[in-house]
């Protein structure tokens, strides 16, 4: 029995207001002004209507019409439950919906979606870490078993740092840097650790998520049939399918035909005898560690590198990594908390994100989700932002 692991990522970043030079050093709330409010609720309610409710109503109705045999995980980010809290409730109410049928789990990962596992020391991460578990104690009244990272970045430390705070698994991606032969359908385990990873099956996982709408792939079109047969063939124990969960209804429009994928999905992978759905929770359970993994320098399910390059592969992202940090540190000192709040969102991975330089089609990517015109016009005005905070706390 091959099984398939589904679980989507849900987040969603507070966007920044162009913020001037001129600006710096006025009085002004750092809240209000640093961010733009009416762009970030106007982008929830769009995706709202377009990808989570919809897709929620239909995961609903599969996992009531496959008697619970449909199972799927998620991941909340902190930003987006407040996202949900302060503009769309009855996003978060059907998410309770989903958990409340037993055939939904939840993941761990840090609150702000933040690129704090990269900072010196991981007290910062571990403090984010056990935020979003007060959330989702908060929220869902539970307590997750599996931890996965900002966009499953991934490094021996980490890894032992997780196994610390108590979980019992980590996802990650699957990728030949740290596999090389092997297969990611499998268990594996961090050196020096009892910690059990999941490898993310990038190449099925992007099938979805990228190239569905992709009238140029070989693989088009792609329908629910000939994915489980995809899926049918593969060897191994678990094959864990990460996905963006805006993929669907706002990457892929409904007019690809995504729901319709999803909607069959479910009849046809249990059609195969050899195949069958579980949550990350069971699956952390129910299979053993095949083998060892050593992984010194992070890895991340980011572009082609697979590294942590989209957010720290040029100057200009370095310099506002380096600034961030030690903002940070004098803001702890001084224990002012709107300030604290305020730059843990702005370490939120995408402002390094639209920084990026990278070009082909990694860069294509960047720029669909940038709203900026250029990396550098992104650069400079968060680099504005940090000065202006900098300022704050002196």
């Amino acid at each position: 029995m091959t099984s398939i692991c589904f679980y989507f990522e849900v987040h969603q970043p507070m966007r920044l207001n162009r913020f001037s030079v001129f600006n710096i050093g006025e009085k002004n709330d750092s809240f209000s002004t640093y961010f733009n409010h009416k762009l970030n609720q106007q982008i929830f309610e769009k995706v709202a209507k377009k990808s989570y409710l919809p897709t929620n109503n239909l995961l609903l109705d599969l996992i009531h019409d496959f008697d619970g045999k449909f199972r799927i995980s998620f991941s909340l980010t902190g930003t987006f439950v407040e996202y949900c809290e302060r503009f769309v409730p009855t996003v978060l109410d059907s998410f309770k919906e989903l958990f409340k049928t037993g055939a939904v789990d939840l993941i761990e990962e840090t609150y702000f979606h933040s690129l704090s596992a990269l900072f010196d020391n991981l007290d910062e991460f571990e403090e984010q870490v056990k935020m979003h578990r007060q959330m989702i104690n908060r929220v869902f009244g539970y307590q997750p078993k599996v931890f996965r990272n900002t966009e499953a970045i991934y490094d021996n430390r980490i890894a032992k740092k997780i196994e610390e705070l108590g979980y019992k698994g980590i996802i990650t991606e699957g990728t030949e840097k740290i596999l090389g032969w092997r297969s990611p359908n499998f268990m594996y385990k961090p050196v020096n650790t009892n910690l059990k990873v999941f490898l993310r099956h990038y190449k099925l996982s992007d099938d979805v998520g990228f190239r569905f709408s992709a009238h140029g792939w070989p693989g088009f079109p792609l329908t629910a049939h000939k994915y489980a047969h995809w899926l049918s063939c593969c060897e191994g124990d678990i094959i864990n399918l990460f996905i963006d969960y805006e993929t669907f209804g706002e990457h892929q429009w409904t007019e690809t035909g995504i729901f319709d994928f999803i909607r069959h999905l479910p009849g046809e992978v249990l059609r195969y005898k050899n195949l069958d759905f579980v949550t990350v929770s069971e699956a952390v359970e129910r299979y053993e560690p095949v083998g060892e993994i050593d992984v010194p320098w992070a890895i991340s399910w980011a572009d082609e590198d697979r590294d942590v390059s989209t957010w720290l592969g040029n100057d200009m992202q370095i310099a506002c990594f380096n600034e961030l940090k030690d903002i940070g540190q004098r803001i702890k000192e001084r224990g002012d908390k709107d300030l604290l709040y305020v730059w843990r969102l702005l370490q939120t991975s995408d402002h390094f994100y639209y920084v990026s330089t990278k070009g082909f089609e990694d860069g294509n990517v960047h720029a669909y989700f940038s709203p900026y015109d250029a990396p550098y016009e992104g650069f400079i005005n968060y680099m504005n932002i940090l000065q202006d905070l900098k300022q704050k706390v002196h």
